[in-house]
């Protein structure tokens, strides 16, 4: 009885292959689909909600400054305190650490857990190579950290032709803002989401990956701080890894290193900031690529 009942309990079910007749993205539409994953995961989309948090609460603390600042502006219009200006936009550049945080935790969250998981060779299965994985990865934490930082900007520029006595007046006086907030902001994007990854690359675990991030952002202050402030040479500012981008973006709002910068004054101060920031720039890349060939065989 058990046997009969066994045999009338099973199923055949007739499984085979068929050729796939359907479109075919090819090598950029894998590149592409690993980028907008990797958009969707830095975001927190798709996933719970706990993991929504952190990126959105951090882009309201980027746009909180803004937002305070059009606010007091809408309220003293039309007062003697109207012309007083709390931040400009080459200050706003960089003003908020959310940016860095934001960066250490993503960047280790998109590339470690693929690491730990020996997944990489599943990724590596489609028609990837190592520089297009690098591309993805790399462009979405950029793509997601240019978008935190220039959403403010947008937010302070539209907020403050709002609240101005003529917006096209002050739309026209502020014409070169237009350019010069979103490249300084691509400067800072580019510097922070390769620094990420390369070093998220060369871990398995995101906290570790996460701490030598920040650790580096603060050894190398201190370090530039204690230099600086011994008078061995205002250069030694240029040790402070995150202060590079910031140089740079002297470079586009001004055209010179600010004076109120450790490096303002120093005669060639603003070609070594670039030097030292294609240096940077150019070892992540380097860095990233080696890794990935590597992982691509």
């Amino acid at each position: 009885m058990t046997a009969t009942s066994s045999t009338s309990a099973g199923r055949v079910y007739d499984r085979g292959y068929r050729r796939y007749d359907g479109p075919r993205g090819g090598r950029w539409a894998a590149v592409r689909a690993l980028f907008l994953g990797s958009v969707r995961r830095a975001l927190g989309l798709r996933r719970s909600w706990k993991q929504k948090v952190l990126p959105w609460l951090l882009l309201a603390v980027a746009a909180a400054p803004a937002a305070v600042f059009v606010g007091v502006g809408y309220v003293t219009r039309d007062t003697p305190a109207a012309e007083f200006e709390f931040i400009t936009y080459r200050d706003y550049v960089g003003v908020s650490t959310a940016l860095l945080l934001f960066v250490a935790v993503t960047a280790p969250d998109l590339i470690c857990p693929e690491r730990r998981q020996r997944v990489l060779p599943l990724i590596f299965s489609r028609p990837l190579t190592g520089r297009d994985y690098v591309l993805a990865k790399a462009g979405a934490v950029f793509a997601v950290v240019f978008a935190f930082g220039f959403l403010p900007q947008a937010l302070l520029f539209v907020g403050q032709m709002l609240v101005s006595d003529a917006a096209l007046t002050y739309l026209r006086e502020n014409a070169e803002v237009l350019w010069q907030a979103p490249l300084s902001v691509a400067v800072l994007a580019a510097f922070l989401a390769l620094l990420g990854t390369a070093i998220a690359s060369l871990a398995t675990r995101r906290m570790v990956a996460a701490a030598a991030l920040l650790g580096l952002f603060l050894v190398s202050s201190s370090v530039s701080g204690v230099l600086v402030a011994g008078g061995d040479s205002s250069a030694a500012a240029l040790v402070n890894v995150i202060s590079l981008p910031l140089f740079v973006r002297d470079l586009v709002f001004l055209g010179h290193i600010g004076d109120d910068t450790p490096l303002g004054g120093l005669n060639g101060g603003g070609a070594l900031a670039i030097a030292c920031y294609l240096a940077v720039t150019g070892a992540c890349v380097a860095v990233l690529l080696v890794r990935y060939r590597w992982a691509e065989r």
